[in-house]
């Protein structure tokens, strides 16, 4: 059953839309930071011929992790832009962070200090994106140099040390401005910044594939099956997408009675939402990075050839094997996908230290004893829906890589599962703070009209 804040959030006007001031000051301000963030991904590295990387790009860059890189930063990556790294760097810092404070315990220690901690903690991700952006940025430039080296097109002006130092430090400058870009929406705009900033970049790629998947189809090189499969396809994943993403699992919990203004006993009564997918997109990106790794060190190093020696043939089969669409590929990215979601559930929900905090504010579960029973009990809910959750996710992510391999459709694949996950659990957060800033809004102009003022007292 909806709670009673709910009820009233699904009854808004939209047409009030227009007298909510600040609602629309933050959505321009919001749509004024991502086409900046358009723009920087058209600025192209000092040093790099932009004509030539498009070249370049076309006939090497792609088929790897750096097409998921490419995808998350709209297009930035192909052109070496400023911002080629987009804010993963940041991503994987924050990332990094949650699971040392969830290991450490003097981070866990810094955790529990609360505001202050969480600055601390912030502080120290800033630090891992810049030493994160500094060695992908390096390895990044010299993976360029080599690829020029190898292809003769000349994408790089002049190859070196000097271009590699400055491609670094553009790199840095580029994915630390994107960071605090995100910030900026976060705390000026609407949504979440930096989860704008990769659906944003998603979006930006969209038309294009599209454009191509259509054109297949006028051509004849598409059967018009597999673009209506298409189609059905992505329509099917939304809504699931959309029903999973805001399915939880609410825990009651109860508090003891208290004694109110007019003497009376009252007990309150509330829930612990948990959601079947705790992990959200982390599952995915995390698997599919780790799958794409020995690929991505081949395009970066050259083509392996065959000369017998172990590496070469090591190399060769899991280029063969791992690559899109394969059953190998499809085994191992689903296997990663549950480990991951199981992973991370685990660090970002702790059912002792919520077990705890319940005790401390007096609530219980009704037919569970407070401490280590409610803290047992948690954890059963909670590894039962992760099981569903984990489920979810490796049929999302599996059904789209699956269709593509079969029709043999692989240019396609950065429009898989996790870029629909990306952009519909985006757009639903969005849509609920709107909502949630449409609701505030609301509530105050009622308070307004009832001109609940304090007055004086009659003598």
């Amino acid at each position: 059953m909806a709670s009673r804040a709910e009820q009233m959030a699904s009854g808004i006007n939209f047409s009030n839309f227009g007298k909510a001031t600040d609602l629309k000051n933050r959505i321009w301000f919001t749509i004024g930071a991502l086409i900046i963030f358009r723009l920087l991904s058209f600025v192209p590295l000092p040093g790099v011929d932009p004509v030539q990387q498009a070249a370049l790009y076309q006939q090497s860059g792609s088929g790897g992790v750096l097409d998921i890189f490419n995808t998350f930063s709209g297009g930035s990556l192909e052109r070496m832009s400023l911002i080629a790294l987009g804010v993963m760097p940041y991503i994987t810092a924050s990332i990094v962070v949650q699971l040392a404070s969830a290991l450490s315990p003097t981070l866990a220690a810094i955790k529990k200090e609360g505001e202050t901690g969480r600055q601390k903690l912030n502080q120290y991700t800033r630090y891992g994106t810049v030493g994160l952006t500094a060695v992908q940025g390096y390895f990044l430039a010299v993976g360029l140099e080599s690829l020029v080296a190898q292809t003769g097109i000349g994408a790089v002006v002049e190859p070196g040390m000097m271009f590699r130092i400055v491609a670094t430090i553009s790199l840095i400058g580029g994915t630390m401005f994107l960071m605090w870009l995100g910030e900026q929406i976060t705390s000026r705009g609407i949504g979440n910044g930096v989860s704008l900033i990769i659906m944003a970049g998603i979006v930006a790629q969209m038309p294009r594939l599209v454009a191509n998947l259509l054109e297949g189809g006028s051509t004849g090189s598409i059967s018009g099956l597999i673009i209506l499969t298409f189609a059905v396809m992505f329509v099917v994943l939304t809504l699931v997408i959309c029903y999973v993403e805001r399915a939880q699992r609410r825990v009651l919990v109860n508090y003891p009675k208290r004694a109110t203004q007019n003497g009376m006993m009252q007990a309150d009564r509330s829930h612990l939402p948990l959601k079947v997918n705790t992990a959200g997109v982390i599952p995915p990106i995390f698997a599919s990075s780790l799958l794409l790794l020995p690929l991505t060190i081949s395009q970066l190093t050259g083509n392996i050839q065959d000369d017998g020696s172990v590496y070469s043939e090591i190399m060769l089969f899991l280029n063969l094997h791992l690559a899109h669409g394969k059953p190998l590929y499809l085994l191992f990215y689903g296997a990663g996908i549950i480990f991951f979601c199981f992973f991370y559930t685990a660090v970002v929900f702790n059912p002792e230290e919520t077990a705890e905090n319940l005790k401390k504010a007096n609530g219980f579960i009704p037919g569970i004893r407070p401490g280590k029973n409610t803290q047992d009990y948690l954890d059963y809910v909670l590894t039962r829906i992760t099981v569903l959750g984990s489920i979810y996710l490796a049929f999302v992510c599996l059904l789209p890589d699956y269709i593509m391999g079969a029709s043999g459709q692989t240019q396609f694949f950065v429009l898989g599962g996790t870029s629909l996950l990306i952009l519909v659990n985006v757009t639903v957060d969005t849509i609920a703070q709107i909502q949630g800033h449409l609701f505030a809004h609301q509530y105050g102009d009622l308070m307004k009209k009832a001109k609940l003022r304090g007055g004086k007292r009659k003598r």
